[in-house]
């Protein structure tokens, strides 16, 4: 059994209740299909984690205009150039319309 840190139990917490409150999120479709945020992209190519994910997106709310690879980047979480690079990656995924 694992126990968590202070710290992590917190960002536990704030996470959850981040996501309670969103309105949008990632939503699996009926057919099985996965709606994905570029964030949670950059979360599943391990860029960044949830929380350095979370963090961002709360300075991305404060500063209106400033994309996500930026604030990323401010933040000293990833550098803007792979950011960069998987924005590119992540344009050319194949994406179905319902």
């Amino acid at each position: 059994m694992q126990i968590a840190t202070h710290h992590e139990a917190k960002h536990a917490r704030e996470l959850r209740r981040y996501f309670e409150y969103s309105q949008s999120g990632v939503e699996v479709l009926q057919d099985g299909l996965e709606e994905i945020s570029f964030g949670e992209y950059l979360v599943a190519e391990g860029v960044v984690d949830r929380f350095q994910l979370f963090r961002a997106l709360q300075m991305q709310d404060r500063l209106p205009g400033v994309r996500l690879g930026e604030c990323l980047a401010a933040l000293g979480y990833a550098p803007i150039a792979k950011v960069e690079q998987l924005s590119i990656a992540f344009a050319r995924l194949h994406t179905v319309m319902v």
